[in-house]
C-alpha cells in the first residue's frame, strides 16, 4: 500500500524523530487522521462498537439483578406463600443472571476481538506504508537518520497508533455508558446515596489522568533511552570484529551498562509513580464504600431503602471501580496516539527528494552515451561546501573511463550521481541526450549498475544474492556472471555450491569474495553503464587482472566507469579523470598523463616506485 493512501497532514522535515508533544491543533488533526483510518474497516468497527454497547448494558443489569435477588431472598426466609413464590423467583433470577453473565462475556469477547482486528489491520497498513516510504526516501535522508530511530518509529510509535481504536475510541463508548447511565440509575434511585457512591469517581478520575500523563511523559523519555540502548547494541553487533580485534569488550560493556542503567532508573521511577497513585485511588474507593455502607445501612434501618437496593449500590461501585481507573488509561491513549502518530505520520509525509518527475518517461538507450555537463553538487546538509564544481566529461559505449584523485575529491559522488542516488545542484547529466532527472527511476537504475566498495550481502544463498536484481534468471546465466567475476570456481568448491547460505552481511566470505559477488550481481542486470566505485580494492592484483580479462568482451557494448585509488585498476582506461577539490584538474590516457608530469604522474610514482623522496614530492603536490 502506498504511503500516499494514508492521507496527508502536511509536509515535515527530518526532525520528527524527537517530537515530545504535539500542539492541540496538530494533536487533534493526528487523532482525526487515525480515526479516519479505522473507518476503512466499517464492518469490524460496527461489530466492535455494537458489542461494546450491548456488553455495557448487560453489565449495568447485573447490580439490579443482584439487588432484586437479595430482596427476594429476604422474602423467601419469611416463609409462607410469599416465601414460596420468592423462592421460585430466585431460581428465575439465578438463570437470568447466569444468562446475562454469559452474554456479557460473549459480547465482551466480540468487542475485544473486533477492536483488535481493526487495530491489527491499521498496523498492517502502516507497517507497509512505513517500509515502502523508507524504500523510497533518498540517500540524503538516510545519511542523517540513524536506523535505530527508524526502527523505534516503525515499532513503538506504530504500536501506539495501532492501539488507539481499542484503548481509546472503544473505551470512550464503554466508559460513557457505564459511568453516565450507571450514575443516572444510582441518583434516580436515591440522590444522597447515589452521590456518596459516586464520590470517589472525581478523585480517581483526576489521579488516574494525572498519573497516566506523567507515565506518558516518562515513557517518552524511556523510549528515547531505549533507542540509545538499541543504537549501542546495534553498533556493537555490527562492529563485533573491530571490538574483538581491539580487545574492547570491557569498554563496550561499560557503554551498554551505562545506557541500560539509565533506562532502568527511569523504569523504577515509573513503577513508583504507578504504585503510589494506585494505592491512593484504592484507598479513596474503600473510603467511599465505607460511607455507602454507613449511610445506606442507616437508610435500610429507617426503611427508606431495601437491603437489595444497598447491595445493588455496592455491586455497582465494585463494577465501576475499574472503568473509572481506565479514564486515565484512556487519556493516556489519546496522548500516546497523538505523539506517536505525529512522529509516524511525520515519516510518512516526508517529501521524497529523489522521485520520478510528473512527465518522466523510460530511458531510450541507443548509443549509450553518458555526459556530465558542467555539473555542480553539494550534499543537502552541507550546501555551503560544494563537492563538485563544473565537472564535464563524456563517455561512449565500449569505452572505459577511470576516475582517480585524493580522498574527498568527489570521486564516489560522481558514481552516486549517475543512478540518481542524489540529484545535481547545477548542470545536468544525460544518457543519449536524455536528462536523467526526466527519466523514470526504474529505467535509470536498470540502465546503470553501481558496484560499491562496501559490499552488502543478504542472509540467503549465493545464488539468490547474485540473482537479486533478476530473481527469475536461469541458472546458467547466474553461473556466467559468477565466472566473469572470477567467483564460479570458488563457489563450486563449497559444500552446497550456489545453494550455500552466506552469513549476516556475508560474514562467511572474505572481503574480496564479497566484492566479486557484488560484481556478479551487477553483471546480471546487463546495464548500459557499469560503475565500479573502488569495488576491487579488496581483490588481489592477479584476480583483478583475470576479472578485467573476462569482462573485456562484456564491456564492449557498454560504458564502464572505474573509480579507484589503485592506478593499476584503471591504467587501461580510454580516458582518465584526475579530480581534486571537486574539479577535474587533469584528463587523458595513462600515457598522456604520465607525459604531462602532473599530479597523476606523482601519484603513479608513489604507487609504482614508492620511496621517501617520491613521498615528499607527492605530499607537496597535494
Amino acid at each position: 500500500m502506498s504511503s500516499d493512501a494514508i492521507g496527508s497532514a502536511g509536509k515535515r522535515g527530518n526532525s520528527f524523530a524527537h517530537v515530545e508533544a504535539a500542539g492541540w491543533g496538530r494533536g487533534l488533526s493526528t487523532l482525526l487522521r487515525i480515526t479516519r483510518m479505522t473507518l476503512r474497516h466499517p464492518w469490524q468497527v460496527t461489530f466492535a462498537i455494537g458489542s461494546t454497547i450491548i456488553a455495557a448494558g448487560l453489565q449495568l443489569a447485573i447490580p439490579q439483578l443482584l439487588g432484586r435477588a437479595v430482596d427476594e431472598t429476604q422474602i423467601a426466609f419469611a416463609g409462607g406463600t410469599a416465601g414460596a413464590a420468592a423462592e421460585d423467583t430466585l431460581w428465575t433470577l439465578a438463570l437470568v443472571l447466569l444468562a446475562v453473565a454469559i452474554l456479557r462475556g460473549l459480547f465482551t469477547m466480540s468487542q475485544n476481538y473486533y477492536s483488535e482486528s481493526v487495530g491489527h489491520h491499521i498496523g498492517y497498513e502502516l507497517r507497509l506504508a512505513c517500509y515502502e516510504k523508507i524504500q523510497r526516501l533518498s540517500f540524503s535522508f538516510h545519511d542523517q537518520m540513524h536506523s535505530g530511530d527508524l526502527i523505534t518509529i516503525g515499532m513503538l510509535d506504530l504500536e501506539g497508533v495501532r492501539m488507539f481504536f481499542s484503548t481509546a475510541l472503544v473505551r470512550v463508548v464503554l466508559l460513557s455508558i457505564l459511568i453516565g447511565v450507571g450514575a443516572y440509575l444510582l441518583i434516580s434511585t436515591d440522590v444522597v446515596l447515589g452521590l456518596v457512591a459516586l464520590s470517589f469517581v472525581p478523585f480517581v478520575a483526576w489521579r488516574s489522568s494525572v498519573t497516566q500523563l506523567r507515565l506518558r511523559a516518562t515513557w517518552l523519555d524511556l523510549q528515547e533511552r531505549l533507542s540509545v540502548l538499541t543504537r549501542v547494541m546495534e553498533e556493537n553487533l555490527g562492529g563485533i570484529r573491530v571490538v574483538r580485534a581491539f580487545a574492547a569488550q570491557a569498554h563496550e560493556m561499560l557503554k551498554f551498562d551505562k545506557a541500560s542503567k539509565n533506562a532502568l532508573s527511569l523504569a523504577h521511577e515509573r513503577v513508583g509513580i504507578r504504585v503510589r497513585n494506585t494505592s491512593a485511588m484504592t484507598f479513596s474507593f474503600f473510603i467511599a464504600m465505607g460511607l455507602v455502607l454507613w449511610v445506606g445501612g442507616n437508610k435500610v434501618m429507617a426503611g427508606e431503602i431495601s437491603v437489595g437496593t444497598l447491595a445493588s449500590f455496592l455491586t455497582f461501585m465494585t463494577i465501576l471501580q475499574m472503568p473509572v481507573r481506565q479514564l486515565g488509561m484512556m487519556v493516556n491513549s489519546f496522548a500516546r496516539a497523538s505523539t506517536c502518530g505525529s512522529r509516524l505520520f511525520g515519516l510518512l509525509d516526508l517529501d521524497v527528494a529523489i522521485k520520478d518527475a510528473p512527465d518522466a518517461r523510460p530511458l531510450d538507450i541507443n548509443e549509450g552515451t553518458l555526459r556530465f555537463e558542467n555539473v555542480d553538487f553539494a550534499y543537502p546538509s552541507q550546501e555551503s561546501r560544494p563537492v563538485l564544481r563544473g565537472v564535464s566529461f563524456e563517455g561512449r559505449r565500449g569505452e572505459t573511463i577511470g576516475i582517480v584523485g585524493p580522498p574527498g575529491s568527489g570521486k564516489s559522488t560522481i558514481a552516486h550521481l549517475i543512478p540518481r542516488f542524489y540529484d545535481v545542484t547545477g548542470g545536468r547529466i544525460t544518457l543519449d541526450g536524455q536528462d536523467i532527472r526526466k527519466a523514470t527511476l526504474a529505467s535509470l537504475r536498470k540502465a546503470v549498475a553501481v558496484v560499491q566498495q562496501d559490499s552488502f550481502l543478504f542472509t540467503t544463498t549465493i545464488e539468490n544474492n547474485i540473482a537479486y536484481g533478476d530473481p527469475w534468471a536461469k541458472e546458467r546465466r547466474i553461473e556466467r556472471a559468477a565466472e566473469s567475476a572470477q567467483l564460479h570456481n570458488y563457489v563450486l568448491g563449497l559444500p552446497a555450491a550456489y545453494g550455500t547460505v552466506v552469513g549476516e552481511r556475508g560474514v562467511s566470505l572474505s572481503g574480496g569474495q564479497r566484492q566479486r559477488l557484488s560484481i556478479a550481481r551487477a553483471l546480471m542486470l546487463r546495464p548500459a553503464v557499469m560503475v565500479f566505485d573502488d569495488s576491487t580494492a579488496a581483490i588481489d592484483a592477479a584476480t583483478e587482472q583475470r576479472i578485467r580479462a573476462s569482462m573485456k568482451k562484456y564491456a564492449e557494448d557498454r560504458l564502464t566507469i572505474i573509480v579507484a585509488h589503485r592506478l593499476s585498476s584503471l591504467m587501461h582506461a580510454d580516458q582518465i579523470l584526475f579530480l581534486e577539490h571537486g574539479e577535474i584538474v587533469e584528463r587523458g590516457t595513462h600515457e598522456e598523463l604520465l607525459a604531462r608530469g602532473g599530479r597523476y604522474k606523482a601519484l603513479y610514482d608513489l604507487q609504482v616506485r614508492p620511496g621517501d623522496e617520491m613521498l615528499g614530492e607527492f605530499g607537496a603536490a597535494q
